[in-house]
This record gives C-alpha cells, sequence and structure tokens, in this order.
C-alpha cells in the first residue's frame, strides 16, 4: 500500500484495480492521511477557509429518495428567508471575519432569475471584497450565465454519484445524472469556480461507484469537492437504510487530496455529526475548507437534510468562535479570507 500512496501522490492517478485496491484496505489510515496532509501543506500550508453558509430556503420541487426536504416530506416546515433576512446575515458574518457567502438552498420555485440576481447584486454591492458562491440546483444555461453576470462567483453541484444506474436508484424518474452533469460543465464553460461531490456509503454504493465517482471528478477537474457520509432521514424512502462510515468518508478526503492537490475540500457538517471529531480528523486527512451556518436559528432547524443535524441551534458567532477553537486544536489556522482556489 505505501508504494500505491506515493504513486498517486507523485502520478496523481492509479489504475481502476489499484484504486479498488486502496479504497478497500482493511489497514490503518494513517500513512494515506501522512500523505495528503502533506500535499495539503505544500498547497495551502496550514490555513483553512470558512464559508458562510446561509440555508435561505427548505422549499424544493425535487424529491430525492435520500434528501428531508423532498418534496413529499409533508411533515416537513417550509420557510424561505427574505433578502433582507439574507442580508442581516451576511452583515453579521461579514463582521466575523467571513469573505465568502454561501447561499443554498432546495430547488424553490420562488428562486426566479430576478430573485436570485437581485439577491447576488445586493450582497455583491453590501461587500465587494467577498464571493458569492450559489448551491440551489440544477439550472438552464442561461439561468447560470445569468448569475454570473450578476456578480455571483461559485456554484456548488454534487453530483452523488457518477453512474448511470445507480443515480436512478437514489431519485426519481424525472431526475437524470446526464442533465447533472450537463450543469456542471455549462457552470465551468461560463466560468465559476465549480463545486462538485458524492455521498459516501449510500445505499448501494460499492468500490465501483466510488470510482467511477473519482473519474468523473478527473474529466471535470473542479475546483471544490464536497463529499460527505450517507446520513437517513426518517421521513425519507431510505429511513432504514444504514448510514456511511466515517472510516470510508475519511479515506475518500485524503484520496481525493493526493488526486487533486489543488482542490477546496471540506470537512462537512455531515462528519461532524457522524463523530464528535469528525470534522477535526477531516482536516487532518486533507480537508482544508469548514462551512459555519449563518442561517437564523428559528429556521436552521427546519433545513434538515438527515437525521441529527448538528449545530442547528448554535448561534452564528458561538459557531464561528467553536470552529476555530476545533481547527486550532489540531494545528491548522482559520483565515479571513475569499479563499480562491490555488490551482
Amino acid at each position: 500500500m505505501e508504494q500505491l500512496i506515493e504513486t498517486l501522490r507523485t502520478q496523481r492517478d492509479l489504475s481502476d484495480e489499484q484504486l479498488t485496491a486502496l479504497i478497500t484496505r482493511e489497514s490503518d489510515d494513517k500513512d494515506l492521511f501522512a500523505a495528503a496532509d502533506a500535499v495539503r501543506r505544500e498547497h495551502y500550508g496550514t490555513d483553512v477557509f470558512l464559508r458562510g453558509l446561509i440555508e435561505f430556503t427548505n422549499v424544493c420541487q425535487n424529491d430525492c429518495y435520500y434528501c428531508g426536504i423532498r418534496k413529499s416530506n409533508a411533515q416537513a416546515q417550509r420557510y424561505r428567508l427574505t433578502q433582507e433576512q439574507i442580508l442581516h446575515s451576511c452583515e453579521n458574518g461579514y463582521r466575523m471575519g467571513f469573505r465568502t457567502f454561501v447561499l443554498q438552498g432546495g430547488e424553490d420555485p420562488r428562486n426566479t432569475d430576478a430573485w436570485v440576481c437581485s439577491m447576488v447584486d445586493k450582497i455583491k454591492t453590501a461587500h465587494p471584497d467577498c464571493a458569492v458562491t450559489l448551491s440551489i440546483g440544477e439550472q438552464s444555461r442561461a439561468s447560470y450565465q445569468a448569475y454570473f453576470d450578476a456578480g455571483a462567483d461559485r456554484y456548488l453541484l454534487r453530483h452523488e454519484t457518477a453512474s448511470d444506474a445507480h443515480y436512478r436508484r437514489l431519485h426519481p424518474e424525472e431526475m437524470s445524472l446526464a442533465n447533472r452533469k450537463r450543469c456542471l460543465f455549462d457552470l465551468k464553460d461560463i466560468g465559476y469556480q465549480v463545486g462538485a461531490g458524492f455521498m459516501v456509503g449510500s445505499p448501494w454504493q460499492t468500490p465501483k461507484e466510488l470510482v467511477a465517482d473519482l473519474r468523473f471528478l478527473q474529466e471535470l477537474q473542479p475546483d471544490m469537492i464536497g463529499i460527505g457520509p450517507f446520513i437517513p432521514h426518517h421521513e425519507t424512502p431510505f429511513a432504514d437504510k444504514q448510514s456511511g462510515t466515517l472510516e470510508l468518508t475519511l479515506r475518500m478526503l485524503s484520496i481525493l487530496r493526493l488526486l487533486f492537490p489543488y482542490v477546496l475540500l471540506p470537512a462537512t457538517t455531515a462528519l461532524g455529526t457522524i463523530s464528535p471529531i469528525g470534522r477535526e480528523l477531516g482536516l487532518k486527512a486533507g480537508a482544508n475548507v469548514m462551512m459555519p451556518n449563518l442561517t437564523p436559528t428559528d429556521a436552521r432547524k427546519h433545513y434538515d437534510l438527515y437525521d441529527n443535524k448538528i449545530c442547528m441551534d448554535e448561534e452564528a458567532a458561538k459557531c464561528r468562535l467553536c470552529q476555530e477553537g476545533r481547527v486550532r486544536s489540531v494545528g491548522y489556522q482559520i483565515v479571513s479570507d475569499r479563499g480562491d482556489v490555488r490551482r
């Protein structure tokens, strides 16, 4: 395994068989984590970039089988933040040192091009030194172009799985992997810093699907890759499915860092949900981004993608301080910076 890790570090690639061997290894991953951390330090030092997350709507027209805000969840308490609430969240975040704001929400019919462009323009006018990231799902190329022209810098759209057959088992018929990929390539062509990513341990996933995810990311060459363990939600068809594991998620983080040395790689909330020190371990495995929540607490508890999600009732300032302490505890430092990709 040492030779495989060294080859991956130096060549930034392995065969499908070699990747499968690394993904399914049964030994301790300390050597893999150490290699990933060294590569991360070569490119980003000990810097950890913060993204201020604003979950501005939990209304969604999609019915993804794994998601707690799917349209069929009649128990979900729906909400939409106003533009004034979003701007207030950005102002709070700016005072705390955030220089990137992530507007994330379901595919809400309220999110017309005019509304989104107006929101982006207002944030950029108020905070011209900040990056605005959108994460609002599959849209037309014309819509993506309009958001970009209004000032949006980045777009996050996890592909979730790069296998057509697997995608169909996770999503309703009206959704397709082909359209998801079309969106990602449109975003890249327009000029966004693009983020993709996948669930680890989702139902019916095997090492073959994980290798397919890595191959798709090599084709896309995104600037950001967001992965996290699958965690079931009790009001979905996957309520009784097993969660993804901490061990495999950390292993995939390290493999991603070695494949894509430049990439912006978050230690996600889902990691912190399956382990009290999951995010710290994620940083040590190669991650260099954290996403404290700036959503007003009365709305945040309703952005319920999976069960037992952490940080649902913390004030933004407390969440920020908590994450700073966590980052320092494992030898890294938070920087007040846009945190653009360093290719």
